[in-house]
């Protein structure tokens, strides 16, 4: 799992990102084609067309990571948004690398009494 510092921005890539791209490559899109500047910190997460593999870049202030994790199963939940960003908590984030619907997490169980 990715150490996200508390406070951590996190931003959605909209629309369908080569995968084939490196960080200097994500690094780019986040500047050009986001508006952001790509060592301020933030996590920026990329999916590619068949939905099954993000790629998450981070600046931690010492250098550049580039993060990427493939679904065995089914496919990471994105929002509908053909372009721009979307900002999601790092609890969200962490729902969806575990390939859980981050929109509307529901528990498994509750009890429903104490004793």
């Amino acid at each position: 799992m990715i150490p996200v510092p508390s406070g951590v921005r996190v931003w959605l890539s909209m629309g369908r990102t080569d995968m084939r791209r490196g960080m200097t490559g994500l690094a780019l899109q986040v500047q050009e084609a986001l508006g952001r500047d790509p060592h301020a910190g933030d996590l920026y997460v990329f999916r590619g067309a068949r939905g099954d593999l993000v790629k998450i870049l981070w600046h931690d202030g010492l250098g550049m990571s580039l993060y990427a994790k493939r679904l065995e199963k089914g496919r990471f939940i994105w929002p509908s948004p053909t372009e721009g960003v979307v900002a999601i908590s790092a609890a969200q984030l962490a729902y969806m690398l575990d390939g859980i619907d981050w929109r509307n997490p529901r528990h498994t169980w509750r009890p429903s009494s104490a004793g």
